[in-house]
C-alpha cells in the first residue's frame, strides 16, 4: 500500500478531530476525502504531510513509517487552496524553489522546470510573476511546483476552491489527464460532491473525524451504509 494510516487520533479541546482512524490507499490512485467542513479532512491531510502531529497512531508512506519524520523527509507534494506561490519569484523560480532547497544541480533544475512548464503548456510564462497570471494558471503552477521534487505522494487541500466554476471545471479535466500521465498517488480534500464524483478513483466519506463509507460515486448513492451518507450523498 502507498499510504497506510493506523489508529490515528487527534484531539482539540478534549474533542476528537480524528477518532481512531484506519485507512489504506493504493499506489497510483486518486482518492478524495469528501465531507462537510470541520469533519477532519484537512487535518488528516496536514498530519500525513507533517504540518501537524497526531496524538497517537502511525502513518506509513510507501512502506516506511513516517510518523516522526520531518516534512522534508516524507517525499510529499502539497497544493494549497490559495496557491501559496511566492509573489517575488518568477514562475521559473517558484517551480525551482524546492529543488534548490534540496541542492539539486542547476542543469537538472533547468531541464526539470522546462519539462514541467511544457507539460502544463505554460512554457512561455516562465519569466512571469504570479500577479501576471490568471487563477487557473497560478493553480497549474502550484501543481507542478509540488511535483518538481518528484514526490511519492501528492496532497491537494481544496485546490479549486478559490476559482470560479468554469475555471474549476476546466482545471478538473486537466488534472485528471495530468495525473493519468504521471501516476502519482494523490489525496484530494473537498466538500464539493461534483468535484469528487468527476475525478476520483475512490471516495472516502468523512464526518466527525471518522470514515463513514468508501466507494465509487454510484455505490455511495445506491448503497449508503449510514443515515449520514444517505443524507449527504442524496442525488
Amino acid at each position: 500500500m502507498s499510504i497506510l494510516i493506523e489508529n490515528l487520533v487527534k484531539k482539540a479541546n478534549n474533542q476528537y478531530i480524528l477518532n481512531h482512524l484506519n485507512l489504506e490507499i493504493k499506489t497510483g490512485k486518486l482518492v478524495t476525502l469528501l465531507g462537510p467542513s470541520g469533519s477532519g479532512k484537512s487535518t488528516l491531510l496536514r498530519i500525513i504531510a507533517g504540518f501537524e502531529e497526531a496524538d497517537s497512531g502511525n502513518i506509513w508512506l510507501t512502506g516506511k513509517n513516517t510518523t516522526n519524520l520531518k516534512i522534508q523527509e516524507r517525499q510529499i507534494g502539497f497544493v494549497f487552496q490559495d496557491y501559496a506561490l511566492f509573489p517575488h519569484l518568477t514562475v521559473f523560480e517558484n517551480i525551482a524553489f524546492g529543488m534548490r532547497i534540496r541542492q539539486i544541480d542547476p542543469k537538472t533544475i533547468q531541464f526539470r522546470v522546462q519539462e514541467l512548464l511544457q507539460l502544463i503548456e505554460l512554457e512561455n510564462k516562465s519569466q512571469y510573476y504570479p500577479f501576471q497570471l490568471s487563477g487557473g494558471q497560478k493553480q497549474r503552477i502550484a501543481f507542478v511546483r509540488a511535483l518538481a521534487i518528484e514526490p511519492k505522494i501528492l496532497l491537494l487541500d481544496e485546490p479549486f476552491g478559490a476559482l470560479d466554476s468554469q475555471v474549476r471545471q476546466n482545471l478538473r479535466r486537466w488534472l485528471c489527464h495530468f495525473l493519468n500521465e504521471i501516476q502519482v498517488t494523490t489525496i484530494l480534500v473537498t466538500h464539493d460532491q461534483q468535484e469528487a464524483f468527476e475525478i476520483s478513483d475512490e471516495i472516502i466519506i468523512f464526518n466527525n473525524g471518522q470514515i463513514q463509507q468508501i466507494g465509487l460515486a454510484q455505490e455511495l448513492i445506491d448503497y449508503p451504509y449510514t443515515s449520514f451518507v444517505q443524507s449527504f450523498i442524496a442525488p
